[in-house]
């Protein structure tokens, strides 16, 4: 992978947008809840919206409902600076991800409102003049995959970026309830994942795509003969990082979370924009531990994205453990 092209730091990410509902005030339980708030979710919103909050550009591909819900998520990217060229709205029966979310740490409940969503319908159409050749790398989630069309647009992007010479970041983004059993998950995602440059996922999602359940064992062996980066990480007991033909573990930032939900986003976010400045893998693994741990003390996924300055004077004040 020629990493001097992330250096453009503009990105092409690709997958699920939007909106989400917290229970209010933090703490609520959904089924005690008399008040909700909205906030822009979905994995490659808040993937484009953490990019854009550090200073990087970010263009989101996706398809949403052609009704208020649609609009309200275009609306949000806007406001976060977000690039919706390639956000197509759709009529018909389709429907705009909608997620009921509490903000708490303990059994957070999440009910997540998927039956026809708008996203699963991107089309090969809508990847076929993408930027390619002006990005510094795209961006594809995990989700994406799950269902036709959109998994073949997203292998259709990848082919595409390849064919430019753009390098592929995916982030595994297994959610068990998308796919039609693990077997499935494990060949399409594995598909996938062999033509990336850069690979991220947590132990759950490299034993899937292990097959015979030694995450880490292929986690190494990808390193060793596609991915340039491979990125595993480990929850609680932090990373382990894959590249240039060597392997470091890192710890976590130990913060008082309000809720789980949004870190790997961030991870994500700080993590691409961290190489684009140029900054070691080392460095940007660490900031994008620390942006998660950020993202995880506040309300919200995409609205908890730190800022440099915020990302910077968490860095400065905080020891990994």
């Amino acid at each position: 992978m020629d990493r001097t092209r992330l250096s453009r730091n503009r990105f092409l990410v690709l997958g699920r947008a939007g909106m989400d509902f917290y229970a209010d005030p933090p703490g609520t339980l959904l089924e005690d809840a008399h008040a909700f708030f909205p906030a822009l979710g979905g994995s490659a919103a808040n993937i484009a919206t953490a990019i854009t909050r550090l200073g990087g550009q970010a263009a989101l591909i996706t398809s949403v409902s052609d009704d208020a819900v649609g609009r309200y998520v275009v609306n949000q990217l806007h406001h976060y600076g977000v690039e919706t060229n390639y956000v197509r709205a759709m009529s018909g029966g389709v429907r705009t991800s909608l997620a009921v979310v509490e903000t708490r740490v303990e059994n957070c409940q999440s009910v997540l409102y998927r039956n026809q969503a708008s996203d699963f319908e991107l089309a090969g159409d809508d990847v076929a003049s993408l930027p390619y050749d002006e990005a510094g790398a795209l961006i594809v989630t995990g989700t994406a995959l799950a269902m036709e069309p959109s998994r073949s647009a997203t292998l259709a992007a990848i082919a595409h970026a390849r064919k430019a010479d753009l390098p592929v970041i995916i982030d595994v983004d297994y959610r068990p309830y998308s796919w039609q059993n693990r077997q499935e998950a494990a060949e399409i995602c594995g598909e996938a994942v062999a033509l990336s440059d850069i690979v991220i996922g947590n132990d759950e999602e490299f034993a899937v795509l292990a097959r015979d359940g030694d995450g880490l064992a292929f986690a190494k062996e990808l390193s060793e003969h596609s991915a340039s980066i491979v990125i595993y990480k480990k929850g609680e007991k932090g990373s382990i990082s894959f590249a240039d033909h060597h392997s470091f573990t890192l710890g976590i930032y130990r913060v008082d979370a309000l809720k789980p939900t949004g870190a790997g986003d961030a991870f994500m976010g700080a993590f691409v924009t961290g190489l684009a400045q140029g900054r070691s893998v080392h460095d940007s693994v660490q900031r994008g531990s620390a942006a998660a741990a950020l993202v995880v003390m506040r309300v919200g996924c995409s609205p908890a994205n730190p800022t440099p300055d915020e990302l910077e004077h968490f860095i400065a004040t905080h020891r990994m453990s």
